[in-house]
């Protein structure tokens, strides 16, 4: 749902913003691929959450999701919701299994600049309607990386973006929106992956040094989702399957940016030498 104050205009970034936050999009994007390499049956959510709060101490960067406020101050630096949990999961001492869809979303904080990101992982082979599910979702997040600079108002790429989805036979979530993003993690705009009477009165122009953090979240049946007690694991209301997915984008005057992308984060990674040991784990 949009808050107020989302007409408030965004902060544009230069050349150079853009380029700091890149280098703590590639620190995200290696700490999905940590997520990724242990995603299997067996595994407990909060391992993986531990193994990115290491990665991200190591780097000395900040975890932006650690203690964000709330009725309970959320308690660890990753989002790991479970198949009809749709954002906001909790970490713990849940059992991954085959057949799962797991949501993993994480952003940091690098020499004072942020950046945001979540996939969603088929835990081992899915059904397949999971499997369309995903690929919606996933089809969703890309209509609006190529829609960005060939449109001039957000609302023109969010309903692309919405009708995708519909027309797949799934659904919007419409009570959580996407943000812009660059010194802090919740800039303006506000970015729904949707469009209504409302959202349209907070419609922003597309323009170069836009930053934002663009997040559908498509459900397999029915829109509307509820709280659990835990005061921030979000589930579909029907309890079918979600998918979320989300990049941190910048539009240039050349074409858009994805921060947050896997492509160069890991160059700068240490190659292993032939008959070297191998590093410490």
């Amino acid at each position: 749902m949009i808050r107020p104050n989302a007409n408030r205009p965004p902060e544009l970034k230069s050349a150079r913003e853009i380029a700091l936050m890149r280098e703590a999009g590639k620190l995200v994007a290696r700490a999905l691929r940590i997520c990724r390499e242990m995603a299997k049956p067996g595994v407990k959510t909060i391992e993986m959450d531990q193994a990115v709060e290491a990665f991200y101490a190591k780097h000395n960067a900040i975890p932006l999701f650690k203690g964000y406020p709330g009725k309970t101050p959320f308690p660890a630096v990753t989002c790991l919701s479970v198949n009809e949990q749709v954002v906001h999961g909790v970490p713990g001492q849940r059992v991954l299994k085959e057949g799962d869809l797991l949501k993993v979303d994480t952003a940091c904080k690098l020499n004072g600049w942020c950046a945001d990101r979540a996939i969603t992982i088929p835990i081992g082979p899915v059904s397949a309607e999971k499997a369309r599910l995903l690929k919606v979702g996933e089809e969703t997040l890309q209509i609006a990386i190529d829609l960005l600079p060939k449109r001039k108002w957000w609302s023109q790429v969010a309903s692309e973006m919405q009708r995708h989805v519909e027309q797949a036979g799934f659904s919007v979530v419409t009570s959580y929106v996407g943000h812009g993003i660059g010194r802090i993690m919740h800039e303006n705009p506000q970015v729904p992956n949707y469009v209504d009477r409302e959202t349209r009165k907070a419609d922003f122009k597309l323009e170069p040094g836009l930053t934002l953090a663009v997040e559908p979240m498509v459900n397999m049946r029915r829109a509307e989702v509820d709280t659990l007690g835990d005061q921030w694991t979000v589930v579909t209301r029907d309890r079918l399957a979600s998918v979320h997915v989300e990049h941190t984008l910048a539009l240039t005057a050349s074409g858009v940016v994805v921060i947050t992308a896997d492509e160069g984060a890991f160059d700068d990674e240490p190659q292993s030498v032939p008959g070297a040991p191998a590093p410490a784990q």
